[in-house]
């Protein structure tokens, strides 16, 4: 065999690759390609942000390859036609691609099989390289998935996982072979993260240096910052989820093992979209929801986007979403909860707006986990509503994340910023900033009758 074709997708990396690896242990030659897909462009996945992200992963594997004597192949159109043309310009005889859980990528998949076979080129598809765990790898007795996390992260947690891989030595590419020019930097969010797989890797050992021991008693404190931030480089697949688990492990102690959870939690959402792909935009389990819509709370679904809904702990997490194209995860949470369940606002509003600015906006977990907050997926609880004011002071005691994110708020000290509307009067004004768009009380009730729970 002398050449091969490597698609990549969300897997934007040399180091522990196996599709990579694989088409080098049996070609002489190999095309390392990605397809800017048109159908992904207009279906709105497209974010700037994540374009943006994108621009730098695709422009970090160029590097990494070129260091390595190879290239970056770049197309734009639909990915069945790109690759069928790269396969025959470079009369490649396999086509190598890492498994995804989408509806779309799996239709993507069925198509490119079908399509390369016809041309007498074989489709390989390899596990476990966007997903710790691969979907399907573990599954309960009777049902193709797992439905509650606990269970499934007992059953994933005693997985054995494929040996990490190191980066190629070198990489040829077959003349020929052109590439469109690489996209550019072009983001709308100030504070965006820099990608790509140097900048992941870096992350990652700082990480295991200096975060993740501290991580069980740290990762909800809001102001403290203590995540890792390394959602974005999982969902463009620049750092192995594989890799990070198993450093993860070796690092050892309480807070690795609080860390590797969150990591379950990821294949755990994408094994169940596996399975039941219509979860991205139908209600996993249906709860007979008559929700508020753009047309019927159109003015509260425009202060919860712009952070101005009178609850500083809200708003304070939807205006680091817009300055940085991410959020804490607590921030998700509670930002989330208001929009469903005080609010009582349909979750695909919610979802939509965090995948328009969400660097690692990820449809499997930014799917499911709103489905989670609004009771309509996975949670054992579906009907627990998230205080805004009680979380605030539990995880922003002194209040210091509202200050850094609400300057309006900045002269108000310690906790009380949790509450300005108790401020207010004629010689404690608070620089214009919102009231409440509703009361807590009334958020509270107005969900429990819809949930017929009254």
């Amino acid at each position: 065999m002398n050449v091969s074709v490597v698609l990549f997708t969300s897997d934007l990396r040399l180091h522990d690759h196996p599709p990579l690896r694989a088409a080098l242990e049996g070609a002489r030659e190999v095309v390392p390609l990605f397809v800017r897909d048109r159908a992904v462009d207009a279906a709105g996945f497209a974010a700037p942000n994540r374009l943006a992200f994108l621009s730098d992963c695709l422009r970090d594997l160029d590097a990494g390859l070129r260091e390595r004597g190879g290239r970056l192949v770049l197309r734009s159109g639909d990915v069945v036609e790109e690759v069928c043309r790269v396969a025959g310009e470079a009369g490649a005889d396999e086509v190598h691609l890492a498994a995804d859980v989408s509806r779309y990528a799996q239709h993507r998949e069925e198509r490119l099989r079908h399509a390369l076979e016809a041309r007498g080129v074989r489709l390989h598809v390899h596990d476990a390289v966007t997903a710790a765990v691969a979907p399907g790898a573990v599954t309960p007795a009777g049902s193709d998935r797992f439905a509650v996390f606990t269970p499934y992260f007992r059953r994933w947690s005693q997985e054995g996982l494929r040996e990490v891989l190191d980066a190629p030595r070198a990489v040829t590419v077959p003349d020929g072979v052109g590439s469109e020019e690489l996209p550019a930097h072009a983001g709308v969010s100030e504070g965006l993260a820099a990608g790509g797989e140097r900048e992941g890797r870096a992350r990652l050992a700082a990480w295991l240096r200096h975060g993740i021991t501290a991580y069980e008693d740290r990762h909800d404190d809001l102001a403290g910052d203590a995540t890792s931030r390394l959602s974005p480089h999982l969902h463009f697949g620049t750092l192995s989820p594989v890799e990070l688990v198993r450093r993860s492990r070796a690092a050892g102690g309480a807070g690795a093992e609080a860390f590797v959870r969150q990591v379950a939690w990821r294949d755990f959402h994408r094994q169940v979209l596996a399975a039941r792909p219509a979860a991205a935009v139908a209600d996993y389990r249906p709860r007979h929801d008559d929700w508020r819509t753009e047309r019927t709370a159109h003015d509260d679904i425009a202060a919860w986007r712009e952070g101005r809904t009178g609850y500083p702990i809200v708003d304070a997490a939807m205006r680091q979403l817009r300055h940085e194209g991410w959020m804490h995860n607590r921030g998700r949470l509670l930002t989330a909860s208001f929009l469903t369940k005080t609010l009582y606002v349909d979750w695909r509003i919610g979802a939509r707006h965090f995948l328009e600015l969400l660097v690692d906006g990820d449809m499997a977990n930014n799917q499911l986990n709103w489905q989670w907050v609004a009771g309509t997926g996975t949670d054992s609880r579906p009907n627990r509503v998230l205080n805004p004011v009680t979380q605030a002071k539990r995880y922003d005691p002194d209040g210091a994340y509202v200050r850094r994110w609400v300057p309006e708020l900045a002269g108000i000290e310690g906790a009380a910023v949790h509450e300005p509307w108790k401020l207010r009067g004629p010689d404690r004004a608070v620089g214009g900033y919102p009231d409440p768009v509703v009361e807590l009380s009334e958020g509270l009730a107005r969900f429990r009758r819809a949930r017929g729970l009254d």
